[in-house]
């Protein structure tokens, strides 16, 4: 019978400073491992983080971050005044499937951009219907009744394009309408042939990331910013560089110190994510010049660009590129329903053959009923009178739960009202941690997100982003009375 680890062997392993994985990460993986393959037991105690932390050299507030993952993750469990101990229930099939597995020996930044993938993204929280979770909206009985009726004509009508494959850049009535719509609210400089249909901003980035040209691609990211993003890059084998983000959006003059010879920048010029900034004009046309001279493309993602509550929407970076080096991605999913799956990408004249023929290779075409159904939705007026409603009601929702988080909260978070979004951001107080929140209130019904979980390098501020978007009002005041009590109950300074 094979003798217990010891745990000499576990604190073999040493962290890496020059890894693109930060340190907190790298313990995470390691102890996940360890967990996982069994070399730790169930029940077994953990050591302390103080321990661990004088052990490895590292500072304990990594350690710390660590172990918050993996009790968040439910790999382990706190006793209180007890210490940290490895999960008793985790499902035998998933133990022992990773513990067939041998540790790989360290790989290349691109290279290793699968590793730990799986465990990263969470997908059963997109999901999760629990109030102030990201990226909800809500759709309003006469848009609703609306999109039944031209869904029921279309299929009335059944057209016979529907019966075969399509042009793979989309219905060309729905490129029409989401030229003519840019133009008009983004200023967007854009002809229909530069348009292709997509799933949503998540696909537009993840064929950008495959049509780039050249093993050595080093790419800007905001730090911080959308994980997704992050590790759809990763996984095209791209290195990526990560940028600090300050009150005037990315700080381009530090991206073209780290990296000057990238070969793109991947950035929420609108309203950036997570903060909310917008990028700065002087920043702007810093950029622009950028990659004008360097010969790199911007890719301008800018999701919920169509709700802004102070004024008209401020206009795209695309429309001030004089040079054709930004490719602009956007999303109906965020402006309608997530379900609904489609998005749009404006290329540069360059750049659209071989995004069409990527775009091909992946799934072919977009759904050609969901898009006649867009295209009318959009053509006869309904999209304009959806987002001007829907705007109206998240403004109301968004100082709702604004007043509320100030009264119920005010001594424990400090909250503004963003000008635009779907989300704000409420920073904590007297050091509370955002990864403790984030759990206290999942076991009291709220969704909240940990900000600081989507730093790379920069120093992570303690935040947590509220979804406003896709909850009825009356339900925003009785959810933060229970964050209310989430915080009261299990949240201690760090």
């Amino acid at each position: 019978m094979k003798s217990r680890q010891s745990w000499a062997e576990l604190y073999s392993f040493s962290v890496d400073r020059t890894a693109e994985a930060p340190v907190f990460r790298q313990i995470y993986l390691e102890l996940r491992s360890a967990i996982l393959s069994g070399a730790l037991r169930p029940a077994a105690k953990l050591p302390s983080t103080r321990d661990l932390a004088a052990q490895l050299g590292v500072s304990r507030t990594a350690v710390v971050s660590a172990f918050e993952q993996l009790l968040a993750e439910g790999y382990a469990f706190g006793r209180k005044g007890a210490g940290t101990y490895v999960a008793s229930d985790l499902p035998e099939p998933f133990a022992a499937a990773h513990g067939r597995k041998t540790r790989a020996a360290p790989a290349a930044a691109g290279a290793a951009s699968f590793h730990g993938l799986g465990d990263f993204v969470d997908v059963t929280t997109q999901n999760d219907e629990r109030p102030f979770n990201l990226g909800r909206t809500l759709l309003d009985a006469r848009s609703a009744e609306l999109w039944r009726k031209l869904t029921a004509r279309t299929l009335r009508s059944f057209e016979r394009h529907h019966l075969g494959y399509g042009d793979p850049r989309g219905l060309l009535e729905l490129r029409k309408s989401v030229c003519d719509y840019l133009r008009a609210a983004r200023g967007v400089r854009c002809e229909v042939d530069q348009i292709v249909i997509t799933a949503g901003t998540q696909q537009a980035v993840d064929i950008v990331a495959r049509v780039m040209p050249g093993p050595d691609k080093e790419v800007w990211i905001e730090d911080p910013g959308y994980t997704l993003t992050r590790l759809t890059l990763a996984a095209s084998g791209a290195k990526v560089c990560a940028i600090p983000v300050d009150q005037h959006g990315v700080n381009v003059t530090e991206g073209i110190r780290r990296a000057p010879k990238a070969r793109a920048v991947f950035i929420t010029a609108s309203h950036q994510f997570p903060t909310g900034v917008p990028l700065s004009m002087a920043r702007r046309l810093e950029l622009l010049a950028w990659a004008r001279e360097s010969g790199a493309w911007i890719i301008e993602d800018d999701y919920a660009s169509e709700f802004r509550y102070g004024g008209r929407p401020l206009a795209s970076l695309q429309g001030l590129d004089e040079a054709g080096r930004v490719i602009y991605v956007g999303t109906l999913n965020k402006a309608l329903f997530p379900g609904l799956r489609l998005g749009y990408a404006v290329l540069p004249h360059p750049l659209v053959r071989n995004f069409v023929a990527a775009r091909y290779l992946i799934d072919r075409q977009p759904s050609s009923l969901c898009q006649s159904v867009a295209a009318a939705f959009m053509e006869e007026g309904h999209f304009a009178a959806h987002i001007r409603r829907m705007r109206e009601v998240y403004r109301r929702q968004r100082d709702t739960l604004v007043a509320a988080l100030r009264r119920r909260l005010g001594d424990h978070l400090s909250v503004e009202p963003p000008d635009q979004g779907m989300h704000l951001v409420a920073y904590t107080r007297r050091g509370l941690s955002d990864v403790k929140i984030e759990r206290a209130a999942r076991d009291h019904g709220v969704t909240v997100r940990a900000m600081s979980r989507h730093y790379i390098e920069a120093p992570a501020q303690s935040a947590l982003m509220l979804g406003f978007s896709g909850y009825p009002q009356q339900t925003i005041a009785p959810a933060v009375a229970r964050l209310a009590r989430a915080i009261a109950a299990g949240c201690v300074p760090d």
